[in-house]
């Protein structure tokens, strides 16, 4: 019995197969694992890939509108570096109270993020260059606070580091909380909030977006300013993880956040991606390193080289996906016909064939 058009149609969609096959493969390699090591099947196994990743997904999360609107941000790493120095010097060294910290790291990350898209949009510099840029800056201004690691003590920290929500013999972190609220909040921004169709045309074709009259330079330096909100809520959820700040946390964090992002099945080249697969993408990165601790034989360079191959694969993925929608779309448009003969293709219907499907990407 055949399958409905509609649902044919929709497994095989460019947009969606990259998610299909991030979700395919986070259920064989769970699988494998259940088979592979005794102990592996179990619900704490899986709540453990959210409590050791929740400050990933929130990063990955930011990071995610940045590749969608078809820029990159290089400076997330060292931003939840920075965010834990200053949190802890503030919180440990100058005994300020939790709820003065918290606050005024969210809005000096995300002040910096705005910075970065100012640059971007108004100065018309290459983002990898800014945000680059950014990374040494952040690494830089954490040895300025402090060359050491900073132990934090104060018992609100500890207390909410230490706080469980339990669910039967299992529990779940303060983190988790956090992840789970901004990851409902980042899907709401998406799919159900102009911002997010804007973000979405913005990748897709920015001139066309113009043309369209949407607020793109005021999206872009939003964008930014989101990414670097997200690097420093990232970064307190490490300090909860991590009850200490230091310099050399979080080493290779925006290279981790974009390989999730891009795995989740998010196009590098813009206007196409999905925070679900972001958070599978988070997971399998998860399970990656879970399966070399069960295995206890190999290096943990082993998920770095697994991460890398991942990552290849699914960039040469997209590019085939890429150019087998850019051909189709060419076909089209050079076989509709308009009274009675063939519609010529030119930029601006081009444009509209990437972009006329925006609602159902929002």
């Amino acid at each position: 019995m055949n399958l409905p058009l509609w649902r044919t149609g929709r497994l095989t969609d460019p947009r969606t197969l990259p998610l299909l096959i991030t979700l395919a493969l986070f259920i064989a390699m769970f699988a494998y694992g259940s088979l592979a090591y005794r102990g592996f099947f179990s619900l704490q196994v899986f709540l453990n890939l959210f409590i050791d990743n929740a400050f990933l997904l929130i990063v990955a999360i930011g990071m995610t509108f940045v590749v969608i609107s078809g820029g990159i941000d290089l400076s997330v790493g060292g931003l939840v570096a920075l965010t834990t120095m200053i949190s802890a010097t503030l919180a440990q060294n100058h005994h300020w109270p939790i709820w003065i910290v918290i606050p005024l790291v969210l809005a000096l990350g995300a002040l910096f993020g705005a910075f970065q898209g100012v640059l971007i949009q108004y100065f018309r510099l290459q983002p990898f260059i800014v945000t680059l840029g950014g990374l040494f800056l952040t690494r830089g201004l954490c040895f300025l606070v402090n060359i050491e690691s900073i132990t934090i003590t104060d018992p609100a920290y500890t207390q909410l580091s230490e706080f469980r929500v339990h669910l039967g013999e299992y529990a779940i972190t303060t983190n988790v909380l956090i992840a789970a609220v901004a990851f409902a909040a980042a899907i709401w921004l998406a799919h159900f909030r102009p911002f997010g169709r804007y973000v979405y045309a913005i990748g897709g074709n920015e001139k066309s977006a113009l043309l369209m009259g949407l607020p793109v330079a005021r999206t872009k330096v939003l964008v930014y300013t989101l990414s670097g909100f997200c690097a420093a809520l990232g970064g307190v959820t490490f300090t909860f993880y991590m009850l200490s700040g230091y310099g050399l946390h979080a080493q290779g964090m925006e290279l981790d956040a974009i390989a999730a992002t891009v795995i989740g099945g998010t196009l590098l080249t813009g206007g196409v991606g999905y925070l679900t697969g972001t958070l599978f993408g988070v997971l399998i990165l998860g399970v990656i390193q879970t399966l070399i601790t069960f295995d206890g034989t190999l290096s943990s360079w082993w998920t770095r080289i697994v991460i890398g191959a991942l990552l290849c694969v699914f960039c040469v993925m997209q590019r085939l996906l890429e150019k087998h929608t850019t051909g189709r779309q060419k076909h089209r448009s050079d076989i509709t016909p308009v009274s009675g003969g063939r519609r010529e293709t030119t930029p601006a219907t081009a444009a509209t064939a990437r972009t006329g499907t925006l609602d159902q990407l929002a």
